[in-house]
Formats: C-alpha cells, sequence, structure tokens
C-alpha cells in the first residue's frame, strides 16, 4: 500500500516512494539504476547507461520549442545510508519504510535518502510529464556522488548537447547555490602490535547520543565528533592510567558523516579499573557541559569488556598522541561569503584491525591552496606516528560565475512564483557541478533544492510543500526557456 499517494505533486511522491523501495546506498547503484532505465524504457524515451550505473535519458522538445537549448537535469542516484542503532535493517538489502504526517516525509530508522532521490524523482516526473513545456531534456542520473562523487568522474558527457545544467542538490528552497568547495579523502594507516593480556582488566568505553551530520553543511554548527571524542577520552585516560592499553576503535561508516557514535576497548593494569571508570564518569560530565548547546545528548559509557590482546603500550600511546593532534572540524572561514566554512575536516572512519588502525578523513576547501595545506598536515601528523595517510577522490572547487543568464533566468522565475528574491550562496558542501563545467566547456551551472533536514541522518525528512515549490520552479524555468 502507497503511503505517499496523497501528498502532492503526485508524480514526485508517487516516483519517490518507488525509489525509496530499492536499496541504494553507495557502491550498491545497479537497482535503481535500472529501475529508473526501466521508467525511461516505458515512456518510450532514448537512454544510455554505463558499467559504473550512470544514466542518461533524453526527451525531445515539445512542440513550439526543437529549436530551444537543450537543459541537463542532473541529480545522484546513491544515499548515504544512516540507521538507529536499535533498527534492524539490512539497508544492503532492504528498501526503506517511508512515514509522514502531511507536512514531512522520513523513513523510519534510517535515513530517507532524500539527498538526492528527491531530484531524481523530480526528474522523473517531468519526463514523465506530457503537459509541461519544455526544450530538449538530457537527465543525468550519476552514481556514487557520497563517496567521492565518482559516478560523475567516470561519466562520458561527449553526446551531452546541453550547455545549461540545474542540479537539483542543494538542500534549501530559496537559496541558489552558485560555488562549492573542491575536496578530497584521506585513507590513513597506523601499523601497530598486539600481545596477548597478563592479568589486565578489559573495558569498554561508548560515545553515543550525538546529532552527526553532513560533514559539508553541518560542519559549522559546533557537533561533536565521536570519533575525535573517543581519542580525546582514551589519551586523557593514558595519562592518569599508566599502562593503558587499547584493544578495539571503531566508529563511522562514512568519511562525510560527522561521526555520532563510537566505541572503543581499552584495558588497564589489574586493580585500577575502578579508578578508570571514575575518571569516565568525571569526563563524562565535562562532557556534557561541554556540548550542552550544540550535542546535548552526548553520553560516555564504561562498562567491563572481554579482551584477549591488545596493543602494545608504546604502540597505544603513539596511536593516541597521534589522534590527538589530528585536526577536525572547521580550519578557515571564507573572508569573500561571510558565514561560510572556507577549510574544514572530518575524521569519519576509525577501524582497529589486526595490524592497526585505518581511518578515513574527508577535505574540504574552497582554496584549493589551502585543502592541499591541510594534506600536507593530515600527512605529517601520521607521519610522525609512523603511519601513512594516502589522498584519493580528489574533486574540484566550483568557481563562482559573475554572469550567467540561466541563474538569470531562474531567479526571475523564482520571483515571479513566490513574490521573494532568491538567495545567492556557496557550499561548503561538494557537489558534481564542478566536475561536468570541467568535463563540458561553456557549461552554465546552478544547483537548488527543496528543504532537507538532517541530511545522512536517521532524522532526515523532506518538506513535502517545499518539494511541490520547488518542483513548479523547475517546471516554470522550462517552460521560460524558449
Amino acid at each position: 500500500m502507497s503511503v505517499l499517494s496523497e501528498l502532492e505533486p503526485r508524480q514526485v511522491f508517487a516516483y519517490f516512494e518507488k525509489l525509496c523501495a530499492v536499496p541504494h546506498g553507495s557502491g550498491n547503484t545497479k537497482e535503481i539504476s535500472d529501475l529508473c532505465a526501466g521508467f525511461a524504457g516505458e515512456l518510450g524515451l532514448p537512454f544510455r547507461q554505463d558499467e559504473h550505473h550512470n544514466l542518461v535519458i533524453w526527451k525531445p522538445a515539445s512542440p513550439g520549442y526543437e529549436d530551444a537549448a537543450p537543459v541537463i537535469l542532473q541529480g545522484h542516484l546513491d544515499m548515504v545510508c544512516a540507521q538507529l542503532p536499535e533498527c534492524g535493517k539490512d539497508m544492503s538489502r532492504e528498501g526503506l519504510d517511508v512515514a509522514t504526517d502531511g507536512e514531512w516525509v522520513w523513513a523510519e530508522g534510517t535515513s530517507l535518502g532524500g539527498d538526492n532521490g528527491v531530484a531524481v524523482a523530480m526528474i522523473l516526473a517531468i519526463l514523465a510529464d506530457k503537459q509541461c513545456p519544455h526544450p530538449p531534456l538530457e537527465a543525468v542520473f550519476t552514481s556514487d556522488e557520497e563517496v567521492g562523487l565518482v559516478g560523475a568522474f567516470a561519466m562520458d558527457c561527449s553526446d551531452l548537447k546541453g550547455r545549461q545544467l540545474l542540479n537539483l542538490d542543494s538542500e534549501e528552497e530559496g537559496v541558489f547555490t552558485v560555488s562549492c568547495a573542491g575536496g578530497m579523502r584521506m585513507d590513513c594507516f597506523l601499523p601497530a602490535r598486539r600481545t596477548l593480556l597478563a592479568g589486565e582488566a578489559g573495558m569498554c568505553v561508548e560515545i553515543s547520543g550525538l546529532h552527526g551530520g553532513h560533514s559539508g553543511v553541518d560542519i559549522d554548527k559546533g557537533r561533536a565528533s565521536a570519533n575525535q571524542l573517543l581519542g580525546r577520552v582514551l589519551f586523557a585516560a593514558a595519562e592518569r592510567i599508566e599502562g593503558l592499553r587499547v584493544a578495539d576503535l571503531r566508529g563511522g561508516r562514512f568519511e562525510n558523516v560527522i561521526c555520532p557514535r563510537s566505541r572503543g576497548v581499552v584495558t588497564v593494569p589489574a586493580g585500577r579499573a575502578e579508578e578508570f571508570e571514575a575518571f569516565i564518569r568525571e569526563f563524562g560530565a565535562g562532557l556534557k557541559a561541554e556540548y550542552a548547546v550544540c550535542d546535548s545528548g552526548i553520553t560516555l559509557t564504561c562498562a567491563p569488556a572481554e579482551a584477549e590482546s591488545a596493543l602494545t603500550a608504546e604502540d597505544s600511546r603513539r596511536l593516541l598522541r597521534t589522534l590527538a593532534i589530528l585536526p577536525q572540524g572547521v580550519e578557515a572561514m571564507s573572508a569573500d561569503f561571510p558565514g561560510l566554512v572556507q577549510t574544514s575536516l572530518n575524521l569519519g572512519v576509525l577501524d582497529l584491525r589486526e595490524d592497526g588502525l585505518r581511518a578515513t578523513v574527508s577535505i574540504r576547501s574552497c582554496i584549493a591552496s589551502q585543502a592541499e595545506m591541510l594534506r600536507q598536515r593530515v600527512q605529517a601528523v601520521l607521519e610522525s606516528g609512523g603511519g601513512t595517510a594516502e589522498p584519493r577522490s580528489p574533486y574540484p572547487s566550483w568557481q563562482y560565475q559573475k554572469t550567467s543568464p540561466m541563474r538569470q533566468c531562474l531567479m526571475e522565475a523564482y520571483q515571479s512564483l513566490t513574490g521573494r528574491e532568491a538567495v545567492l550562496e556557496a557550499t561548503h558542501g561538494g557537489l558534481e557541478c564542478g566536475i561536468f563545467i570541467e568535463k563540458i566547456p561553456g557549461l552554465d551551472a546552478v544547483s537548488l533544492g527543496p528543504n532537507l533536514k538532517d541530511v545522512h541522518s536517521p532524522r532526515e525528512r523532506l518538506d513535502v510543500a517545499s518539494t511541490g515549490r520547488v518542483y513548479r520552479l523547475v517546471r516554470e524555468f522550462l517552460r521560460q526557456s524558449h
């Protein structure tokens, strides 16, 4: 039974619910790509699908628009799969349990994937609409955007004729994104040796109750990173209790998500477990006060745990020292766009294995030289600790264009529909526009979208009325594009 069938625009939410019914986390986009290709087939529209599951669908111009310049409508197919600890859903195999109160749409226990499923749904609805006048359309759906804009990098754009790209991957209605940060991921490794325990007591430390969020758009909100705090807590504990050893560290699944929950297991010398527990309680109270505004639900817990081995005391100190000096969060704010983060880093993933610690960070900056500076700093920190840091998946920033006929048309359409002026902004999040501008000479691009809250988290929700207004704006822009 359809849950969203009464929501308007009906065609948009009908497609959105069908998209939500299939798993489509990053790296798992074949099924959703095939689903969209199937929709194109049902509509009788030509399409191209590549081995990366990118998809292009072409729709001829409406009568009277045959001579108009083509427009590219673009969104990405993958979503960040986040879920509550108590949610037992296998998001690699199961669809989402969507719900609505008529005002918002969300998914029970998991992220919604409105970033960027609502864009795909809007574009499919326009492709299916026989009443909407429009120029020739090129619908571009990319894969694996959330893990380094992989699909866009791999995509062949040689058969795209459009020189206007409307990206629907922004999350605040009335705000037109006209520039974005570039960045990279870094895979970090700290080798370490294990030895068997010699009478020590195992203790589990867990940080939970954090908001987390998107490491681009939420990094300036002062929210705690559970991964960074776990390193901080255990480094402080090691200063207090000599002989503390690390047995396990793990937190986070995605480098572009501010980690909301992390867990570590350490061993302490016999007879010092109570002292360790008292220290953790004291530290937890301090964190409650420190994050009372930004992360009031923060919880630091400690309990006995089983452990058979742990890193040597020397390697434990080296690992925790490295985590203590690794940067996290906002590094610099923009002088050109007040309130915009210019440069940041996010420690998204921690995973202690038999041979050492693996960590992944996301670096973002709208200034290429500052991104390079952070790359060097991370590399220096890891190398000083005896490890390595390798960059991967670099993506370009999108520089602001002073002249944009497409942007002007969109702003006029927004003014006529709402009576308000649109706001032009840059974003610290990464967008695929920069890649397409590099691939397609002369491309004019704007990004916009409906109101989405708390993306990349189980609290993600989509504004129903805003979705309708943005859909009408896209249709009006297409109507005027002749």
